[in-house]
């Protein structure tokens, strides 16, 4: 099923709001980009456009963020290549889905996470990007646990929970 909803926004876009689109900037995304933790130990590089992204408003990720939500891509796990060494923390997400969340052990920066429910793919923190104009949200997902002070905001399409079919 999660592999059916990948495809669909891929091709469709999510509630009526066009996919991603491979651009930074009104100038054609190249065909990789790049990322890292705060202290340089651990870098990626990625070889294919965003195929989702978001911000999350969960328990798990304002608490990992320090903030009231993370913002993350989904991207082919075969398309990035990482360097440096991560630690993982797994916990029992909102969903009841097992995420692993990975970091930094020098920094403690979040770097990406993964979800059993969505094989193959790798949430990379959009605050570990390089170029931060790489990120182009498409939702707020986890509505229901956002802080007043941290409301989705920018007409995005908003799910009090996971979207339907993830």
């Amino acid at each position: 099923m999660a592999e059916y909803v990948l495809e669909h926004i891929l091709r469709e876009g999510i509630c009526g709001r066009p996919p991603i689109e491979p651009r930074t900037g009104g100038q054609a995304l190249t065909t990789t980009f790049s990322g890292g933790c705060l202290c340089g130990a651990v870098r990626y590089n990625c070889t294919a456009t965003p195929m989702m992204a978001g911000h999350c408003h969960c328990e798990d990720c304002r608490r990992s963020s320090g903030t009231g939500h993370s913002s993350h891509l989904a991207v082919s796990a075969d398309a990035v290549t990482m360097t440096g060494v991560t630690k993982a923390y797994v916990r029992s997400s909102d969903s009841g889905n097992p995420v692993t969340r990975a970091f930094c052990p020098e920094c403690g920066a979040p770097v990406f996470s993964t979800n059993p429910a969505l094989p193959g793919l790798l949430f990379l923190r959009a605050s570990s990007l390089d170029d931060l104009e790489v990120f182009k949200p498409q939702m707020h997902v986890w509505t229901m646990r956002a802080p007043s002070w941290d409301a989705p905001f920018g007409g995005l399409p908003a799910f009090e929970k996971m979207p339907p079919g993830m």
